[in-house]
């Protein structure tokens, strides 16, 4: 008798579980097959279908970027012009060899006389091309660039990026001057976080990550107390101030955010803006 009774009690705890998730599952499919009256409702909807185990939280985190890429333009996660790294077609090949590794990124809008009359895109793996024949014409390398108003929506942008296959695309103003720079990888981290480059080094965690030149590659929220466990140092020593990450105690010691290019030195580490966005650092170029 009890046996029957504790049998069916788990059968209607199990009965009753599915049609919760049933439930969960239904209200899931409803919000995306009607039109929500407020984008805050829906969030609630992802939230708690997240808390119901419908659906994992990275899941929940690319459907919110998803969602928030709909209401961004170019103009809000480009490079600004005077941060765009160029190459000039003038330049050597030792320079540009050189310019290319140090600053590693894979594509560069390359231009002639000045950074307005841009030539096309150069393909970093396109300059191997070079090393079997030097004199070959560097203009032959170069590929057509994709241009975009600053008011250009990122859906339709990254749309654009797959019919063309771009991966970068020059930003230009209502006068048809060069406004910025926007890349792929740009839109998707927009969606699914950072990416990190699959050819560096990683060092001793995931915002750490050592370079070909042995200097260091540093993301501008790492915490600093992961600094100062791989560097051995402490670089709160000379401060009072409480910083979590290394960003705000480089902000703080330089008295602005810091653009690309800026430097300072704390506590024998000297601490380069590679790439900036908006009001933060991305990453920071870290030599001991």
């Amino acid at each position: 008798m009890w046996v029957c009774i504790a049998v069916n009690a788990t059968s209607d705890q199990n009965q009753s579980k599915k049609v919760g998730a049933k439930k969960w599952r239904h209200r899931l499919l409803r919000a995306f097959q009607i039109r929500p009256k407020t984008k805050e409702v829906l969030l609630e909807v992802m939230a708690e279908a997240e808390k119901n185990s419908l659906i994992g939280p990275e899941s929940r985190l690319m459907i919110e970027g998803v969602l928030r890429i709909s209401e961004m333009r170019a103009l809000d996660i480009m490079v600004a012009a005077p941060r765009i790294d160029m190459i000039d077609i003038d330049m050597n090949q030792d320079e540009l060899f050189h310019q290319v590794i140090d600053i590693g990124h894979s594509r560069y809008p390359v231009f002639e006389t000045h950074r307005e009359n841009i030539l096309g895109v150069l393909h970093s793996k396109d300059l191997l091309k070079l090393q079997r024949a030097p004199d070959f014409n560097i203009k032959a390398l170069l590929r057509n660039v994709l241009y975009v108003p600053e008011s250009k929506s990122l859906v339709d942008l990254l749309r654009d990026f797959k019919k063309n296959r771009n991966h970068l695309a020059l930003v230009v103003d209502e006068f048809g001057r060069i406004a910025g720079l926007v890349t792929l990888e740009d839109v998707l981290e927009e969606i699914v976080g950072e990416i990190e480059d699959e050819f560096d080094t990683q060092a001793h965690n995931s915002d750490i990550y050592a370079l070909a030149d042995k200097s260091y590659r540093i993301a501008g929220n790492c915490p600093i107390q992961d600094i100062n466990k791989a560097f051995h140092v402490n670089l709160l020593e000379d401060t009072e101030e409480e910083f979590d990450t290394i960003g705000g105690l480089v902000a703080h010691t330089i008295g602005h955010v810091p653009q690309k290019g800026e430097a300072t030195s704390i506590a024998g580490l000297r601490f380069e803006v590679m790439h900036a966005k908006s009001s933060s650092v991305k990453w920071f170029r870290v030599r001991t």
